[in-house]
């Protein structure tokens, strides 16, 4: 069988001799402890990603996304290699770094939907309570929730909830956006209007968005650049750049679809090489 042929692998946005990518991860391997054995989660995982990327981290189950997304935020200590945000070595978790999970539960149940937004700009110390409360006026209208601006999160669906996350990330204007799988638990139409929304987001702000998904048409539909990670323990397969053109092609699209899946299922890792 022919090779795929993919987009460019070439970096999406050069950057000057000697300068650092926003954020760098370098060389990173990724354990877990149990009490019986050492799990790896990645091995020798390096990758870069620019100012404005919409950057996808994609494969299999169990390949160590999560993890990874979990250790530029500073939830989780490489075992070996660094990463690094303008320069700086992550050590722990900061409001540079803001993160949308894929559980409805990640809202204070008890503080209404401004309030939620309003929070960690408060709580980091970033903005006063008056710019925070205007911040969260202006976000909330990004989102359309103008409405549930002082509803509680139990009675909110899904995806509202999901929009209240995204917005309480976006108005603490982080170096990067990172969201883990947040869609996945939405049914299909809510999903894509989902994904819709946060593309028009992009549009608007260009900020900069750390993708986990294990859904090929929604890293082709989301992603600027894809990190293809092999099955456990995630190894870094490809990197593909330069999709916005494949994008609104429906032909190449589903081309992409099939190459990708028979790169991360179609052979053992270790046959490439041969």
């Amino acid at each position: 069988m022919d090779a795929p042929v993919f987009p460019s692998s070439a970096p999406a946005t050069p950057r000057a001799q000697g300068t650092d990518p926003l954020l760098g991860v370098n060389d990173v391997t990724l354990c877990y402890t149990t009490t019986e054995q050492i799990v790896t989660a990645t091995w020798r995982v390096q990758f870069e990603v620019e100012a404005g990327d919409r950057f996808i981290l994609l494969g299999p189950s169990g390949c160590g996304k999560s993890s990874l997304l979990k250790a530029v935020g500073g939830y989780m200590a490489p075992t070996e290699g660094q990463i690094t945000l303008k320069g700086r070595q992550i050590s722990k978790p900061g409001p540079d770094r803001m993160m949308v999970f894929q559980e409805f539960d990640q809202l204070l149940p008890w503080k209404t939907v401004k309030q939620n937004i309003m929070f960690p700009m408060v709580a980091s110390g970033k903005y006063g309570r008056a710019e925070a409360a205007d911040r969260a006026d202006v976000y909330i209208d990004k989102v359309n929730l103008s409405r549930a601006r002082d509803s509680f999160p139990h009675t909110l669906s899904g995806g509202m909830k999901q929009r209240v996350a995204i917005a309480r990330g976006m108005a603490m204007e982080p170096d990067i956006l990172l969201m883990d799988e947040p869609f996945a638990a939405l049914d299909s139409l809510t999903r894509g209007q989902m994904q819709d929304e946060l593309m028009g987001l992009w549009e608007e702000t260009k900020f900069t968005l750390l993708f986990v998904t294990h859904s090929i048409t929604e890293a082709l539909k989301i992603g600027s650049r894809i990190l293809l990670l092999s099955a456990h323990p995630g190894r870094v397969r490809a990197e593909l750049n330069e999709l916005d053109g494949v994008r609104g092609d429906p032909v190449r699209t589903k081309e992409m679809e099939a190459q990708i899946y028979s790169l991360l299922f179609g052979q053992d890792i270790h046959e490439d090489a041969e």
